[in-house]
């Protein structure tokens, strides 16, 4: 099913693009035959950019597929994160709402400490050894494809140890970073082709959607049976699938050839102290937020996952303990409606090209505020078992949803290319890092704040199990939590989209600067339309864009 809808969204715009990824390498390629291979090393590097993880390859609906397969782990994890976890640790095991909401903030915020260096590791891991043989991003994919096998299903066993969740969920954090963070660099490592990047980025969107079906009708399917261990069951389930995704991805795709004359301008450089390195880091970090185009990107992503992450953590309580006549399995029934994203996602592919990204996030924050007033429309008429209604809004939320999770993922690829006519530097993993890091931040200071004001309302997850055994003024909290925390976050997003400038036809402006600019184009002859795309893109005046060597320190 993932092939051919994969198949069918990515047709149009593989036809209108093919084979840029030739015209990438082949300048590679003369460079790294212009000199002949008199060393074992020069041979070895000639050798290398033949096989994995180096050889490029056309960019079509089966690369698509092989690159997008990692995100039916990342999108199923995003919604275990966010939409399993808060309720597995409070309704399943007992904890109360604090101390599930310190768990998952306490591991994401040890992670987003490991994302800040990882993109940074992974820029630079080319080198070593390990870096050079199995890539600089192809080596983390390894190793934490390996890990992840060994630890993920151990989640799932049932304990009395908060310790033990916490421990557990912290490896795997930094297990899935691992994962994530390189492999969200490869699209720009790939192609530079807006339309091939599309299809990478529609294609890992589409599997990114089953994957979250596919966490919520495996849970749906074993509760719905009264299994007793259908969270263990579930994990399981979980960890084979995703384990045979990121195999596929890892072993799928490529990245950018390690070239001798990179390698020896990086052997050149002065060894930096780790202090150096820290500070060089935040530095780093810090001048992200010089990009214009990546601020505004960057809080528009933050507040709609955000309020979405919000959603799925009170969604399972506000069914269970605030709608009458509400069965357990309905939440994850719910969720698992996400499975309308496969076809939403081929719309937006095309939506995307045609329409930009302003229209789509209009489209999917109007669709999820639409939905949420139609819950809080049920709790305040008091309707009974109002499965159908929660149906059909729920299906409009997922369409939404859908829409939201789709189209920051399909800007991203291109914030490196606003970075690099600022800096003339390949700093895609630190961007990578930066997204991630704040990401998880804010997931999880909302889970936190989640479980502290549900604490707050008196909820007690080990006697208030449904409608009847909780109280009606902790029904009403929850449900004011529930609605205002994820309208309040959407709402704002929506209004900020408006500023979002960059899409298909300003980054075709963009890339065409650059390309002139890097054939010794003079900085004097921009068109006036390069001028204004640039300067809108980045906030800066065109003349500070383009610095005569790279302002990137290494």
């Amino acid at each position: 099913v993932v092939i051919g809808v994969v198949r069918y969204s990515s047709t149009a715009l593989e036809r209108s693009s093919r084979l840029n990824i030739r015209e990438t390498f082949r300048s590679v390629s003369k460079k790294t035959s212009a000199a002949p291979c008199n060393t074992k090393k020069d041979k070895n590097m000639a050798t290398n950019a033949l096989h994995w993880p180096y050889k490029a390859h056309p960019i079509n609906i089966k690369r698509g597929i092989y690159y997008g397969m990692l995100d039916l782990m990342g999108g199923g994890w995003n919604n275990i994160v966010s939409g399993v976890i808060f309720a597995y640790l409070t309704l399943a095991q007992g904890f109360n709402p604090v101390i599930a909401g310190s768990i998952a903030a306490a591991g994401r915020i040890v992670d987003c400490i490991w994302n800040l260096f990882l993109g940074l590791i992974t820029d630079n891991f080319y080198t070593t050894k390990l870096g050079q043989k199995f890539g600089r991003r192809h080596f983390f994919l390894v190793t934490g494809l390996i890990l992840f096998t060994c630890v993920f299903p151990l989640f799932w066993i049932s304990s009395t140890s908060w310790l033990y969740y916490l421990a557990v969920y912290v490896a795997m954090e930094i297990i899935i970073a691992m994962l994530i963070v390189p492999w969200e660099c490869l699209p720009t490592e790939m192609t530079r082709d807006y339309k091939e990047r599309t299809v990478l980025s529609g294609s890992r969107m589409v599997i990114s959607s089953t994957g979250t079906a596919i966490v919520f009708i495996i849970l749906a399917v074993l509760k719905q049976a009264n299994n007793p261990n259908a969270y263990l069951v579930a994990g399981i389930a979980w960890t084979i699938l995703f384990v045979i995704a990121i195999a596929i991805s890892t072993f799928g795709t490529w990245e950018r050839p390690i070239t001798d004359e990179f390698i020896e301008e990086h052997t050149n450089q002065p060894k930096v102290k780790i202090s150096d390195f820290i500070k060089n880091s935040i530095h780093e970090y810090a001048e992200t937020f010089h990009n214009k185009a990546f601020r505004t990107h960057l809080a528009v992503y933050l507040l709609s996952f955000t309020g979405k992450d919000l959603f799925s953590t009170l969604l399972p309580t506000f069914i269970v303990c605030c709608i009458t006549g509400a069965g357990e399995s309905w939440p994850w029934t719910l969720q698992a409606l996400s499975i309308v994203g496969i076809p939403v996602t081929i719309v937006a592919t095309k939506l995307m090209v045609v329409k930009g990204p302003r229209f789509i996030f209009r489209l999917s924050y109007i669709s999820i505020i639409a939905a949420m007033v139609v819950y809080i429309a049920v709790y305040l008429l008091n309707i009974h078992n109002p499965f159908w209604i929660f149906i059909i809004a729920s299906l409009v939320y997922q369409c939404g949803r859908a829409l939201l999770e789709f189209t920051p993922w399909n800007l991203f690829p291109f914030m490196p290319d606003v970075d690099y006519i600022m800096t003339r530097g390949d700093r895609a993993g630190l961007y990578a890092s930066v997204m991630t890091f704040f990401r998880k931040s804010t997931g999880a200071i909302a889970t936190w704040i989640a479980g502290i004001l549900l604490e707050f309302t008196g909820y007690n997850s080990a006697t208030m199990k449904n409608y009847e055994t909780t109280p009606a003024q902790v029904r009403f909290s929850i449900t004011l939590i529930f609605f205002l925390g994820t309208v309040m976050l959407i709402a704002y997003a929506l209004w900020l989209s408006r500023h979002i400038y960059l899409d298909a036809d300003t980054h075709a402006v963009l890339k065409s600067e650059i390309e002139r600019l890097e054939n010794g184009g003079d900085k004097k002859d921009v068109s006036d339309e390069a001028r204004l795309v640039c300067e809108e893109l980045t906030g800066h005046p065109y003349e500070s864009l383009w610095p005569e060597t790279s302002s990137v320190k290494k």
